[in-house]
């Protein structure tokens, strides 16, 4: 595997993990489901779960622009295939 392969892997997973950390701590945080995961607070404080969100919704933010500018090249070809003059 490449330089740019591993980069590009570890950035995937980085990316599945950060994800996977924002939606199941944003569905737990939903007003409506709190009754469902009530005892998921017993053990993790409800400021605690807000912080995981927060911080892997902005490390996933950072993993996506990274994930971009790697791509940036195909991005453009595709782009241009795709809605330039025929």
């Amino acid at each position: 595997m490449t330089d740019k392969g591993k980069l590009n892997y570890f950035i995937d997973c980085g990316l599945i993990i950060t994800f996977l950390l924002a939606f199941i701590t944003g569905v737990i945080k939903i007003p409506e489901l709190t009754r469902y995961f009530g005892d998921v607070f017993l053990v993790v404080p409800a400021s605690t779960l807000s912080k995981i969100h927060d911080i892997s919704g902005m490390v996933m933010g950072l993993l996506v622009l990274s994930h971009l500018v790697l791509h940036r090249k195909w991005i453009v070809a595709m782009t241009k295939s795709t809605f330039g003059k025929t």
